[in-house]
């Protein structure tokens, strides 16, 4: 649990998780713009996990959290399972890379508007903790929207479902492992960049990479970096100053702005496919509703400790 910050911190702990949810909503903006220049997702992903690896480092080294990375790297343990949250996160980005370079949108905002009810789920079944009647209702509402959602599309919504379960996957193997997020995303890149380099080396070498090809294309394929690992610190920051359940209320903002990105682009939007995001969003409301009923002894605690104005 987050401890309550003073007044003024809280508030900046609070613009630091709007923003990060922001970056997050806009990433799709930010793939399609690379796909637009003729840069595939493969070669997204690989520069991924290229440019991610200096800016975690900064991070890292801005934190004084060398020594809990040289701890890391010497633990087997926690190296296994950071190899395993590895894999979960670059499943997870190379099908949300390709799924909103490829008119899918909107299936990327209903995987992550499952998303938090799916670890609320897991946490029951993994961790032993307890759901409450809001809680599985929530989780209904949910499971009918992807019901009715498979109705729409006449099929499971595969890529909503492989990004929950991939990201739901990578949230259960880090909350096992002692390591911060900015220690965790820095290994994480470290064992991706190698097949990452070697990709992005080839693809220059055979004349067909984007680096160097136009300024354009060079500068967007740098930002990967920062488009990685600037919200994860963003949200590692204010998660450790703000009541996680208030985080459970700013992570909707991300795949609403993506659901918005989605039908401004003039994806197929179906009656039958808005009846699956009202139950969605039913959930959603529900999840939010017991989290901030949850956090009210929080609320209290942190005004208690807000300095008089």
């Amino acid at each position: 649990m987050s401890s309550p910050a003073p007044g003024g911190e809280s508030r900046l702990a609070l613009a630091a998780g709007v923003g990060c949810y922001l970056l997050w909503g806009i990433v799709p903006l930010v793939f399609q713009a690379m796909g637009r220049l003729g840069i595939s997702s493969w070669e997204i992903l690989a520069n991924r996990t290229v440019w991610a690896v200096p800016m975690a480092l900064v991070f890292v080294l801005a934190a004084r959290q060398g020594g809990e990375v040289l701890a890391a790297l010497k633990s087997p343990r926690t190296m296994a399972w950071l190899a395993l949250s590895a894999m979960l996160i670059a499943t997870n980005w190379s099908i949300y890379i390709w799924a909103v370079n490829s008119g899918r949108v909107l299936e990327t905002s209903l995987g992550y508007y499952i998303n938090p009810l799916l670890a609320m789920a897991a946490g029951a079944l993994v961790f032993h903790e307890r759901i409450d009647r809001l809680g599985m209702l929530a989780i209904a509402l949910a499971a009918l929207g992807v019901a009715v959602q498979a109705v729409a599309i006449g099929g499971l919504p595969l890529v909503s479902l492989a990004l929950a379960f991939s990201f739901g996957g990578y949230g259960i193997v880090r909350k096992r492992v002692a390591a911060s997020a900015q220690t965790g995303l820095l290994i994480e890149c470290l064992l991706l960049v190698g097949p990452g380099l070697a990709y992005v080396l080839w693809l220059q070498r055979s004349g067909a990479g984007h680096l160097g090809a136009s300024l354009p294309a060079t500068a967007w394929l740098f930002a990967c970096g920062p488009v990685t690992a600037v919200p994860l610190v963003l949200f590692s920051w204010a998660a450790r100053r703000i009541p996680l359940s208030s985080l459970g209320f700013l992570q909707f903002i991300g795949p609403t702005i993506a659901f918005f990105i989605g039908v401004a682009q003039g994806e197929a939007f179906t009656p039958l496919r808005a009846a699956s995001f009202a139950f969605i969003w039913g959930g959603a409301a529900v999840f939010a509703y017991g989290a901030w009923r949850r956090s009210r002894p929080e609320l209290r605690a942190t005004e208690l400790v807000e300095p008089a104005e």
